[in-house]
């Protein structure tokens, strides 16, 4: 209640009383100031009448976005590496894109725990035509008068600083994005923590994030963004994924590979580029590898990268390949949190069965509403109270009882699939 509206209630109960009287609500003095005492904690609220809409600005129409996360995801050998140093080297220059557009020139940086830049990854970038005074590298951080590995959670803020002595940056590579987890990079929730400064440095420093990864074993024919290894929050948090992967041979009997957007929050999520590896020699006797663009290809990512002639893998075997890269030997994983990637593949209730079946996975009922759990067998353990892979899924679905010995399943028990 403000200071007016108190000041006409007294004014009012006077009036009634026909006669002085002290006041029905005493005014309130001012709060004392505490010294030493910051802002008190709250919660931050923006209303959206406040807010100025703003586009989303490319560094690569479609394709790589200032200011945020990407994920480039792909098989061994599809030339993942050579494709961002591809990407890298068009930007130092202000060269063209695969689709004729031309990029403003910049700075980029490489943060790589697979290659050495000496040998490897500069020869791919001369072999690209990079500007090599654009490019720079990650060797570490110094803490405490040492040379300690890079830490994108702790050294944060001295990147920062590094990046504005040399101008800014427009594109970031991490390669693979996987060394910025500390954690299980299995686990939701402790990925997106650990990709969380690299969400802020795109940021803060309005560059292109691109963070390189593998594809899992298996998955031929189903969602290629499924298919990126490990925590499915690595594409959940990134805003484009794209992916690369090899398809059947031209005309000339060259492999051809192409490069797909599989998913993307901001932009079209479909087409891409053909491209192939070749090799030169940018200085005498140094050799490297460098991509040659092909023509451009409509369709979505999971048309474009199905060979038509490598045979199909059944469900179970499908599915078995992504429940293995869910679960552990020896860790108890609940089954919500381990077939959530599964279901979200398109994979029945019965495929996921059965996959569990061809793994022999192991599991356990938790506590009255904590659901189920599984986990792979060790390697130095047998399948005692494993149920046989060859009981249906509804004999598994009954009442069950935890085996307190091996922690497996023995019985069937209520639906959780």
């Amino acid at each position: 209640m403000n200071a007016r509206t108190i000041d006409a209630y007294n004014a009012m109960a006077a009036k009634l009383d026909n006669r002085e009287r002290g006041p029905i609500f005493p005014e309130l003095p001012d709060a004392p100031a505490i010294s030493g005492v910051g802002p008190r904690d709250k919660v931050i609220l923006t209303c959206g009448a406040n807010l100025t809409p703003q586009p989303v600005r490319w560094l690569w129409q479609y394709w790589l976005a200032m200011g945020k996360l990407h994920i480039l995801a792909g098989a061994p050998g599809q030339g993942k590496t050579t494709i961002a140093l591809a990407m890298a080297a068009t930007i130092t220059i202000g060269g063209r894109w695969p689709d004729g557009s031309r990029c403003a020139a910049g700075n980029v940086l490489i943060w790589s725990g697979e290659d050495d830049p000496a040998d490897t990854l500069v020869p791919r970038l001369m072999a690209a035509g990079a500007d090599r005074a654009r490019c720079y590298f990650i060797e570490g951080a110094r803490r405490d008068g040492e040379v300690v590995p890079f830490d994108p959670s702790r050294d944060l803020g001295q990147l920062l600083e590094a990046i504005e002595k040399i101008g800014g940056i427009s594109l970031l590579v991490i390669d693979p994005v996987v060394s910025a987890v500390t954690g299980d990079s299995h686990k939701n929730t402790e990925v997106r923590r650990a990709l969380q400064p690299l969400v802020d440095l795109a940021a803060k420093c309005d560059c292109a994030v691109l963070g390189i990864t593998h594809f899992a074993k298996g998955g031929q024919g189903t969602d290629p963004a499924q298919r990126v290894v490990g925590s499915v929050a690595f594409t959940a948090v990134a805003r484009v994924v794209l992916v690369a992967a090899k398809v059947k041979g031209d005309e000339e009997g060259r492999d051809t590979r192409i490069l797909a957007r599989s998913k993307s929050n901001i932009g079209p999520d479909d087409g891409g580029f053909q491209y192939h590896l070749e090799q030169s020699e940018p200085m005498p006797g140094i050799h490297a590898s460098h991509i040659a663009w092909g023509k451009a290809v409509e369709g979505s990512a999971r048309e474009l990268l199905t060979d038509p002639d490598e045979p199909q893998q059944d469900g179970a075997g499908d599915a078995a390949s992504m429940l293995r890269e869910e679960l552990m030997p020896g860790v108890w994983t609940s089954y919500d949190t381990a077939a959530a990637p599964l279901r979200k593949a398109g994979f029945t209730k019965k495929q996921i069965w059965a996959a569990s079946n061809k793994l022999r996975v192991l599991r356990k009922k938790g506590a009255m509403k904590d659901g189920w759990y599984w986990r792979l067998p060790g390697d130095a353990e047998d399948s005692t109270g494993h149920q046989n892979a060859e009981d249906s899924e509804d004999s598994y679905f009954g009442n069950v009882e935890s085996s307190e010995s091996s922690g497996a399943l023995e019985s069937s028990g209520t639906e959780v699939l």
